[in-house]
């Protein structure tokens, strides 16, 4: 992988920092963090998900899933890809996608009947 390349790898990796922390996460790169080559892209504190991050112009779905999967043995992979002057999408799995409704879905119906039992 080239300078060029890999500049544009940790300038992602800060912007995938930036995204979760907007949304009232703790995150940093992994490498700047930990240090090793074999450091995550991301470290945070969203539970249960694994994060992989690539951006590039050309990419391929299932290799960066895969390349997700082996990296983490608990977590939810989650791939952040985006392209040149194209915002960032999240990619995972359906079957973690749909887990992570059950326990929406759940969360909300319990909120609900705390508000009913409330009244």
């Amino acid at each position: 992988m080239g300078k060029m390349q890999r500049e544009k790898g940790k300038r992602g990796e800060r912007e995938v920092v930036d995204l979760i922390k907007r949304y009232g996460f703790e995150a940093r790169r992994g490498q700047q963090f930990r240090g090793g080559a074999d450091s995550p892209d991301v470290i945070h504190n969203i539970p249960n998900v694994f994060v992989e991050v690539k951006y590039r112009e050309k990419f391929s779905l299932y290799p960066a899933l895969e390349q997700a999967q082996v990296e983490t043995i608990d977590q939810a992979p989650v791939v952040f890809h985006r392209r040149s002057g194209k915002p960032w999408v999240a990619i995972m799995d359906a079957r973690h996608f749909m887990g992570f409704m059950q326990q929406w879905r759940a969360y909300l119906l319990s909120e609900a009947k705390e508000r009913n039992n409330g009244n």
